[in-house]
């Protein structure tokens, strides 16, 4: 591809705005693809001649593919340039959908899903880096990546409701047509090219490689013990650690390390990684398990869970206020201490045949942890690392979450196999319940004079994909 730096600045003046709006569709497209198929579960599961388990796949194959490619997606928009690697993502996002649409089997559905989250993996780095060239005015950068980020939420509420009605109107495999013609609104909105700079950095394959396969064993093990194959699940366990000590010595050796030197041994820094997988296994959990869970539509699925979906597009704003002003560590505890209340609340409903008050309110708690935790946890990660590792944080903690989403959907669809005994169907809900506590305790013992560093103030922009 031609170096067009050269005429960024005339870009930049011309027709930044709708291209703007094309990079933040592609946005919503990849986000709306995480939380639209919840609700197609039931249909899918009678279309395909499938279980639980099987829809658990089509959820974690996507994450897992998402997870062991951000890093090595963001290193392509280094090497690459970005407006390469985000068309690239935008018309294999947009093939790939298709095919997931017109898919036979599970097997076919499944490959189709592992390919959109390679394609997920190379929009949503490049997006953020297109951005950065089409304002390179640090003012009104900061807005157009407030505007980006707020994508997230919209797609976060407009899921499970636009999913929902998609299926009353034709069935599953609609939720994945929607996203041809974004997909070709996108290309018309970014027909220009946009100039972006390149790095000559290493891309380095293996390591990427490698954490697919650990989540893919890890996944395995979980779900062939929610089947009661104990022989198989422990084999797969083992075979799982194995490849993760085998990562981390590969990484460690990699000219282009999913995880750079100076970050390997920051420890605030991998506890905010680790609270954002927490948050992501815990909101997995409920996005998974309530329409598979609740004898509704695929209509009432989505209306169920409004109650937290638009507090994860609203109260974000809130957030922002709250760490400018009291740094990030404030709303992480507010929000580890009310989502681990909405998950029981959540249990009990279930428990106690779906009572709709009860669930409601257990999910605007939910709602209310993940809007106060996610917004501030880049900020958080930021201000503790070193100034040349700031690049990876946003792109590791992305990752991390998908982790935190892969292993939550595996989870719960392995104890979700047995849901007809009510003693099952609730358990995955105090499984988050209590990751969220321990989160809470290490989040209580954090020295708050630490957390309050200058870098805190601009948190939420970055990190919301979800």
């Amino acid at each position: 591809m031609p170096d067009l730096s050269t005429r960024a600045p005339q870009l930049v003046q011309r027709r930044p705005t709708p291209q703007l709006v094309g990079i933040s569709l592609a946005y919503f497209m990849v986000l709306l693809d995480t939380t639209v198929l919840a609700v197609a579960e039931p249909d899918i599961m009678s279309s395909l001649h499938t279980d639980v388990v099987g829809v658990g796949w089509a959820t974690t194959i996507y994450t897992m593919a998402l997870a062991s490619a951000l890093v090595f997606g963001g290193s392509l928009v280094d090497r690459c340039g970005a407006y390469g690697v985000f068309i690239i993502g935008v018309i294999g996002f947009g093939l790939a959908s298709l095919g997931c649409s017109l898919a036979p089997t599970l097997a076919v559905l499944l490959g189709y899903r592992a390919l959109l989250g390679l394609f997920a993996a190379a929009i949503i780095p490049s997006s953020l880096s297109l951005i950065a060239s089409l304002y390179p005015d640090p003012a009104r950068r900061g807005g157009a990546i407030s505007a980006w980020a707020a994508i997230s939420g919209v797609a976060m509420a407009a899921g499970p409701v636009l999913g929902g009605w998609l299926i009353a109107v034709d069935d599953w495999r609609a939720v994945f047509v929607i996203n041809a013609p974004m997909a070709l609104a996108v290309l018309a909105l970014c027909r220009t090219t946009i100039a972006s700079s390149r790095h000559a950095r290493a891309v380095s394959w293996l390591p990427h490689i490698a954490l697919a396969a650990t989540l893919a064993t890890a996944t395995l093990a979980i779900t062939q013990a929610g089947q009661r194959s104990w022989l198989l699940a422990a084999v797969c366990g083992l075979v799982a650690v194995g490849l993760g000590y085998g990562t981390t010595a590969v990484d460690y050796s990699s000219p282009a390390p999913l995880v750079p030197a100076a970050l390997r041994r920051n420890r605030a820094v991998w506890t905010a990684f680790g609270w954002g997988a927490a948050v992501n296994y815990a909101l997995t959990t409920v996005i998974f398990s309530i329409p598979l869970l609740l004898n509704t539509t695929a209509v009432g699925a989505g209306a169920t869970l409004l109650p937290m979906t638009l507090l994860v597009a609203v109260n974000p704003l809130l957030t922002g206020r709250i760490v400018a002003a009291r740094g990030p560590l404030r709303p992480i505890r507010m929000g580890f201490i009310v989502f681990p209340v909405g998950l029981c609340l959540v249990a009990v409903a279930i428990a106690d045949h779906h009572q709709s008050v009860v669930l409601a309110l257990g999910l605007l708690l939910c709602g209310l942890g993940v809007s106060w935790t996610l917004p501030a946890l880049v900020g958080f990660a930021v201000s503790h690392a070193d100034p040349e590792a700031t690049g990876s944080v946003g792109g590791i903690l992305n990752a991390t979450r998908q982790v935190g989403a892969t292993i939550a959907a595996a989870v719960a669809s392995a104890l979700l196999t047995h849901s007809h005994d009510d003693t099952v169907a609730f358990v995955p809900f105090l499984i988050a319940g209590s990751i969220c506590v321990l989160s809470l305790t290490t989040a209580a013992t954090h020295r708050v004079a630490r957390a309050r560093k200058p870098a805190a103030s601009g948190a939420s922009a970055t990190d919301h994909p979800a």
